[in-house]
């Protein structure tokens, strides 16, 4: 396995203390392995591991096997339940906050019965536990399939809440991270899976520590978080507007569990301790930079953006190469990832920038879209040889 080449900060931060702040880690993909894009995925352990002990460093909690890491995009529920058992001891080790996402992948696309999502919801939620993190209860592709309204989604729900050793977040992820889950909560009206979600958690609101909201609607989320139950967290999965979510106003604020955390752990985690000082404006200052990148990376269709994490975790010396679990790393055009680089070069996110543009050079190279680059001597030469030919 290849170990990652920018070294692990050694002297961690604390979290926090105004907001709870977990980024959706990626995984490193084990570049020599020889699969095919129909899995099992194959995992740099090392360089998974490093990147997690990266993100505690900067005193942010670590939001594991998300769709970040690549949840029902190449990483595999085999791979997925060892991801969370050794990121949940590193975080023991570490002394790092960690939520490991429990869903229900390890059944196939078609053909489950709300029996075996239950199960599959069980096995997982088990395991999460076990491990010694939070579980997060991500929303699953097959109940969505089959459930037939509202009262399904409170009755599998419930049932999962009385048995959980631990609140739990809730997950709504809408369909432009994953179109198979249109409709999620029983409807498509966006009104009405609001109520049945905070009918579930009215039902249960020791069991529930807050929802992760990931729906790009800013408006949606505010009006949803003023109307949890006290005590009830609200953790924006919003990627175009988490700066002013984040900052809050006078009814309240999102907590935030994101996966463009992941490439702006120094940022983020810097930006979030001016929260704590209570200077919003300094806050606002150094993350609303940040939004344009977060835009590029998460463009439609939005479920690709992981291609652009894991580029600049490769182009920050974190990782060894730009291969992910499934072949996802050609999930994006080349102009897209050039464009990535010079936003994110551009806010200082790269600790070596010549490392960084030498490892972009080498990518457009490959792909014979390098931009033609003349020595200074050459260059001349052709330009007198251009006045010669027009007489000038």
């Amino acid at each position: 396995m290849t170990a990652p080449e920018a070294a692990a900060t050694t002297t961690g931060r604390p979290p926090p203390r105004s907001r709870t702040v977990f980024a959706a880690a990626h995984v490193v993909a084990d570049p020599h392995a020889d699969t095919t894009p129909d899995g099992p995925a194959a995992l740099d352990w090392d360089a998974t591991l490093a990147y997690r002990r990266h993100l505690w460093a900067h005193g942010l909690g670590v939001a594991e096997a998300m769709d970040t890491a690549q949840r029902g995009m190449g990483l595999d529920w085999g791979s997925a339940a060892e991801l969370i058992r050794r990121s949940a001891a590193e975080a023991r080790a570490a002394g790092g906050r960690i939520a490991c996402g429990a869903g229900t992948d390890q059944l196939p696309p078609h053909g489950a019965t709300l029996a075996d999502v239950r199960a599959a919801y069980e096995e997982q939620l088990t395991l999460a536990e076990d491990a010694g993190a939070q579980p997060v209860l991500m929303a699953s592709r097959q109940l969505a399939a089959l459930a037939g309204g509202p009262d399904t989604y409170r009755d599998l729900y419930g049932h999962l809440l009385r048995q959980t050793a631990r609140p739990v977040i809730l997950h709504w992820l809408g369909p432009m991270f994953d179109p198979a889950l249109t409709g999620y909560w029983g409807s498509p009206d966006l009104d009405a899976a609001t109520e049945t979600l905070l009918h579930l958690i009215a039902d249960h609101p020791a069991e529930v520590d807050g929802v992760k909201v990931s729906l790009l609607d800013a408006p949606r989320e505010v009006a949803l978080r003023r109307r949890l139950p006290k005590g009830v967290r609200c953790y924006t999965g919003d990627d175009f507007h988490y700066p002013e979510l984040i900052a809050g106003d006078a009814h309240g604020f999102s907590d935030a569990l994101l996966g463009v955390f992941d490439p702006l752990a120094p940022l983020a985690a810097r930006a979030v301790r001016l929260l704590d000082t209570g200077d919003t404006a300094g806050f606002r200052a150094t993350l609303d930079p940040t939004v344009t990148l977060a835009r590029h990376l998460f463009r439609a269709p939005t479920r690709y953006y992981k291609t652009g994490v894991v580029l600049l975790a490769w182009l920050a010396g974190h990782q060894s190469h730009f291969t992910m679990v499934g072949g996802l790393q050609s999930a994006r055009s080349l102009p897209h990832l050039r464009r990535a680089y010079e936003l994110a070069d551009g806010l200082g996110l790269f600790p070596d920038p010549e490392l960084a543009a030498a490892r972009m050079r080498t990518l457009l190279t490959v792909y014979g879209a390098a931009e033609p680059q003349q020595p200074a001597a050459t260059a001349r030469y052709g330009a007198q040889a251009r006045r010669t030919e027009r007489g000038t």
